[in-house]
């Protein structure tokens, strides 16, 4: 019996001389594993949709065990990101992070559309280490940790300057400040930039002007808070951060020459 499904690949599995397992994600169920039967080879109808990024509709047959691939349809290939190595990295660690904190076969309601957005816009002009940022915050509600910054964890006072609180697991207002044993380089600034990510809509992502020391805020504010309640160790996140410290550098050779 056929089965049809619209998924996104988030990674593939060489399997046998020729084959691959595709890890797909979709809204319906969550991660769906598919073999791609003669997928490594050159002329293979299945070679071009047998590669990560790829958004496409799924024609399997499945028995008992894994699905079979019949056909994939592309819907979109995100050929920009392939074609970019920043675009590509950042690509990679969203996928990946979602990987590694999704189940299989369990559905997870909204996150389909997220991944959608977030690949959708890597793949256009916008800023990807604003996507990503945003991107880490919305996956932390799937791992049951996300920080609290509405209002203080403490007392519940809602005010203009909360500030974060790593191991309160979210944001003190000034009056309970003093229970923060240490503080994190990050102001109120990213606090509210952090706040807005964890309530935008993915549909409503557009494009958003982030000052690079805000920026910075927010990486070490997040990083922190994946060590410290999540825990995950992500392979593409060292690329990615090299990347990053080479931008830096070369933002900061460009300001000295200024």
């Amino acid at each position: 019996m056929l089965h049809k499904l619209e998924g996104i690949v988030l990674r593939t599995t060489d399997y046998g001389e020729t084959n691959k397992i595709l890890t797909v994600f979709t809204e319906e169920s969550g991660k769906a594993a598919l073999m791609a039967r003669g997928a490594k080879k050159t002329k293979s109808r299945f070679a071009s949709a047998a590669q990560p990024f790829i958004q496409a509709v799924f024609v399997y047959s499945k028995g008992r065990g894994m699905g079979s691939l019949s056909s994939a349809d592309i819907i979109d290939s995100h050929r920009h990101i392939r074609s970019d190595l920043i675009k590509t990295a950042y690509a990679s660690y969203a996928v990946e992070l979602l990987d590694k904190l999704t189940e299989d076969n369990q559905a997870y309601p909204g996150l389909y559309d997220l991944l959608y957005h977030i690949l959708q816009h890597i793949n256009g002009a916008e800023d990807p280490e604003v996507l990503i940022r945003l991107f880490e915050t919305k996956m932390l509600y799937v791992t049951g940790a996300a920080p609290t910054l509405h209002a203080c964890v403490n007392c519940g006072t809602v005010e203009e300057q909360l500030q974060f609180s790593l191991e309160h697991a979210g944001v003190l207002c000034s009056d309970c400040l003093h229970l923060r044993r240490y503080s994190l380089p990050a102001g109120p600034g990213a606090v509210r930039l952090m706040r807005l990510f964890q309530q935008i809509s993915p549909a409503r992502i557009g494009k958003t002007s982030v000052k690079p020391e805000t920026k910075k805020q927010l990486k070490v504010l997040l990083d922190a808070y994946y060590e410290e309640y999540v825990g995950v160790y992500i392979k593409s996140k060292r690329f990615l951060e090299q990347l990053e410290k080479m931008d830096d550098l070369y933002v900061d050779r460009n300001d000295d020459l200024s």
